[in-house]
């Protein structure tokens, strides 16, 4: 299995290309975790861009919420598989994620969400929000800066903590 990050995308090449072209390369590798796992978010996208009234092609940052979606599911496929003792169905759904996570920006690290929340909620106290009521308008002003970075139950959790005192 190959682990390393897809290669750079060019500057005509889609996010949704550069997929096509990596299942195409798995098939020749006969690479079947690889291969399944593109198909099926791929498929996703299809879906997404078929999806309403008429069809459209979905932009990049759209192509990567789908992906965002896809790697969630399997994150929480393999916790379900882990608690209901299919250690191996739980492996698999566990690199599916890791491979799809590959093609999405790198995730914000403990310390630096800390820091984006932490200056959320002095602004969010200094607009006169305080205590626990105060978590929707720290969001506001969290979720557009941590967008595509850090998933919202992470954010929530850490909002909490820091509003908690």
């Amino acid at each position: 299995m190959r682990t390393s990050a897809p290669a750079t995308i060019g500057p005509m090449t889609t996010l949704k290309s550069k997929l096509h072209e990596d299942l195409n390369a798995a098939i020749k590798e006969r690479d079947e975790l690889r291969s399944a796992t593109l198909r099926l978010t791929l498929a996703a996208i299809t879906k997404e861009e078929v999806a309403g009234k008429e069809k459209r092609e979905l932009s990049d940052d759209e192509v990567l919420k789908v992906i965002t979606k896809e790697a969630k599911k399997r994150r929480e496929a393999a916790d379900a598989f882990a608690q209901g003792g299919r250690a191996e169905s739980a492996e698999r759904e566990k690199a599916e994620g890791e491979l799809l996570a590959t093609y999405l920006p790198k995730q914000l690290s403990d310390e630096e969400l800390e820091g984006i929340v932490a200056q959320a909620v002095s602004e969010a106290k200094a607009g006169g929000a305080e205590g626990p009521r105060a978590m929707g308008a720290v969001m506001k002003i969290v979720n557009p800066k941590v967008a595509g970075l850090a998933e919202g139950g992470r954010v929530a959790a850490v909002v909490k903590t820091h509003l908690a005192g």
